[in-house]
C-alpha cells in the first residue's frame, strides 16, 4: 500500500473506475443476452408464420444460429468483465478463479464459433 497521499487517492480512483468498467461491461453482456433473446423469438415466430406450409423447414437451423450469434457476443463482454475484476492488484486466488473461468468460456465459444461456421453453410437464405 502507497504511503504518498495523493499516490493512494489516485490508486483508489482507478481502482473505483475499474469497478465501474466491469460493472458496465457485466450489463453489457446481460443486454446483449436479452436482445438475443428477443431477436430469436421475432425470427422463431417469423419462421412460423412464414413456413406454415413447410413445418419441417430450417426454421429451428436458423432460430439457434440467430441465438448463437449473441451469445458468443456476450460470452466475450463477460469473459472482459472477469479480466477487469483482477486487473487491480489481483490475489492468487483471483488469478485462478481467472483462469478456469476464462478456460471454460473460452472452450464454450469455440465450440459455439464452431457449430456457427458449420451452420452458416446450411442455413437458408430467403
Amino acid at each position: 500500500m502507497p504511503t504518498d497521499p495523493t499516490l493512494a487517492a489516485a490508486e483508489l480512483a482507478v481502482a473505483n473506475a475499474v469497478l465501474w468498467l466491469r460493472l458496465i461491461v457485466e450489463v453489457t453482456g446481460a443486454a446483449v443476452i436479452a436482445a438475443g433473446i428477443l431477436a430469436t423469438a421475432l425470427t422463431f415466430f417469423a419462421g412460423l408464420r412464414g413456413s406454415r406450409g413447410n413445418p419441417h423447414g430450417d426454421l429451428f437451423g436458423a432460430t439457434r444460429l440467430c441465438f448463437a450469434r449473441y451469445l458468443a457476443l456476450a460470452l466475450e463482454l463477460q469473459l472482459g468483465a472477469d479480466i477487469l475484476s483482477t486487473a487491480v492488484a489481483p490475489s492468487w486466488d483471483q488469478i485462478g478463479k481467472l483462469g478456469a473461468i476464462a478456460v471454460i468460456r473460452t472452450a464454450l465459444n469455440y465450440f459455439l464459433k464452431k457449430e456457427l461456421s458449420e451452420e452458416r453453410p446450411h442455413a437458408h437464405v430467403e
